[in-house]
């Protein structure tokens, strides 16, 4: 399954992709690596931990891509957390691609997404040694569901929320089927 919507003058193209495209394996592997270097262990098998089936519509998740002259330069992923809530995951940005706000434009291409499958919530988490997550989140409305004034390397992931509504205001009603 392969969706793609063009971004007004940005010249980023917005694609929903299976797992195995092999657009994806720069997502996952320079993933892969930043973590395991900034917890000092291979992260990788934490990055297969969830079976590919969960980032595909038919099981409640989506993985998308932003991609610049078709190369990936952002993406991320969600998948079913419960009947109402979308759990965000691998959000990432290339490094050659960082601090031009694409990890902004991927959190609410998600949110988009995850509110148009009916959900109500967005829950995530992130490490503590990665304050860019930490501060993306907050910027973007998400509700710490942790002490922001603790030394986050004594809390582990660091959990957030949010609420998603719908452009009147409304909250999201439609229901996911389990």
């Amino acid at each position: 399954m392969t969706a793609a919507t063009q971004g007004p003058s940005t010249g980023l193209t917005v694609v929903i992709v299976e797992v195995g495209d092999p657009r994806v394996a720069p997502l996952l592997r320079e993933l892969g690596n930043e973590y395991s270097t900034r917890y000092g262990k291979d992260a990788h098998a934490e990055l297969a931990r969830y079976p590919d089936e969960e980032f595909t519509p038919a099981h409640g998740g989506v993985l998308l891509l932003l991609l610049e002259h078709g190369e990936p330069v952002a993406g991320g992923a969600f998948r079913r957390y419960d009947a109402t809530t979308a759990e965000l995951k691998r959000i990432w940005t290339h490094s050659a691609h960082r601090r031009r706000g694409l990890a902004r434009r991927v959190v609410a291409e998600l949110e988009r997404e995850a509110g148009s499958c009916g959900y109500r919530r967005l829950y995530l988490t992130t490490g503590p040694r990665q304050p860019e997550a930490r501060g993306l989140y907050l910027a973007t409305g998400y509700t710490p569901l942790f002490d922001t004034e603790a030394d986050p390397e004594t809390i582990g992931p660091l959990p957030f929320e949010k609420h998603l509504i719908t452009h009147s205001g409304a909250r999201i009603r439609k229901a996911i089927a389990p």
